[in-house]
């Protein structure tokens, strides 16, 4: 009997894009940086940045500016920490009517609602102003919990904080940071969001069942069954 049901949060609950255009983009230009290195450098600390190595945005910045000798200018950096800001809240000011219909059904059945999210504290400060943590018993952010997916460590923490086990969970998330076979390491059921994903990125995870539309879940025999 399913239990819990664990999402990821961004390009499965919220999406950064629209039409295949990012909906709100920041520009680090003025830190006086390559943008092609300034990226590599950024890419090279994504699991520091995920796990809570790094504190906050502000000393990831600090530190790729040191490794060069740049000057190290505090309001430019809080320039570019607030442009950052700005532009990860966008993805929380409209919401697909599906996913909320989904979480409202789902509780419903009393079925235990979690997220799982690998996320640095800047990209999620518009959390608490959206209408998705009224649907959920627990939020596990990544940087908070110093382990991030696909470590099965992290969906164990979720399942323990929900009282279930792995086998009484399923886990649902776009694929990204290769988290559905982080969930199926962990011991859940693991299903594809793809109703966000262009088709040539939905295709990268085929050993997971696939759902193109959020209310697609409700039709998925283990969770069909508790509705009986």
């Amino acid at each position: 009997m399913i239990k819990a049901i664990f999402f990821d949060l961004y390009e499965t609950l919220i999406t950064e894009w629209k039409d295949e255009v990012k909906k709100a983009v920041y520009s680090t230009n003025d830190l006086g940086l390559d943008p092609k290195v300034f990226k590599q450098e950024w890419d090279s600390r994504r699991a520091m940045r995920m796990d809570g190595t790094f504190p906050d945005h502000q000393s990831v910045l600090r530190d790729i500016l040191s490794v060069y000798g740049k000057k190290i200018d505090n309001k430019v950096i809080e320039e570019v920490h607030q442009e950052r800001v700005r532009a990860k809240a966008v993805p929380f000011q409209e919401m697909h009517p599906e996913v909320i219909e989904l979480l409202k059904q789902l509780k419903t059945l009393n079925i235990k609602l979690g997220l799982i999210s690998n996320c640095a504290p800047e990209e999620i400060m518009s959390w608490n102003t959206c209408k998705l943590p009224n649907y959920f018993d627990t939020v596990i952010f990544s940087y908070e919990a110093k382990c991030a997916k696909p470590s099965p460590q992290i969906y164990h923490i979720a399942c323990e904080k929900l009282g279930v086990t792995p086998q009484e969970s399923i886990f649902v998330g776009d694929g990204g940071s290769d988290e559905l076979y982080g969930a199926r390491d962990a011991g859940i059921q693991a299903f594809q969001a793809a109703w966000f994903l262009p088709s040539h990125m939905s295709e990268r995870n085929k050993d997971f069942p696939k759902l193109t539309n959020p209310l697609d879940l409700l039709a998925q025999e283990s969770i069909k069954s508790i509705s009986v």
